[in-house]
């Protein structure tokens, strides 16, 4: 188990902040400073703000990654997905900035 949590770490680093998004117009960073995404307990990011464009498709284009790179992991680990998604949530919401958005049961909060 302290493989996965490493190995989740890792993951959620590198796609978190070593992705470069020079096609998008906003940087996750950005989208996270401006309140426009947060991370849920599913180990995914959610878009908190209204419909943009922008904003939806780096959602998208993460949590793709995210998707594929967790599927790596319970594959290598052999665990089960959703076990990797919910390790990777707690860690990717532990990790939050203060100030940047969270998703909780009442809906999204700055942490």
């Amino acid at each position: 188990m302290a493989r996965i949590r490493m190995t989740v770490g890792v993951v959620l680093v590198a796609l978190c902040v070593g992705t470069g998004f020079s096609a998008w117009a906003l940087s996750l960073d950005e989208a996270k400073a401006k309140g426009q995404v947060g991370e849920k307990a599913s180990g995914y990011l959610g878009a908190v703000t209204g419909e943009n464009a922008d904003v939806q498709a780096l959602v998208s284009d993460i949590n793709q990654k995210r998707r594929q790179a967790y599927e790596e992991i319970a594959k290598r680990n052999g665990t089960s997905l959703n076990s990797v998604e919910t390790l990777a949530g707690e860690k990717a919401m532990q990790n939050t900035k203060p100030g940047n958005m969270v998703e909780g049961p009442g809906g999204w909060v700055k942490k």
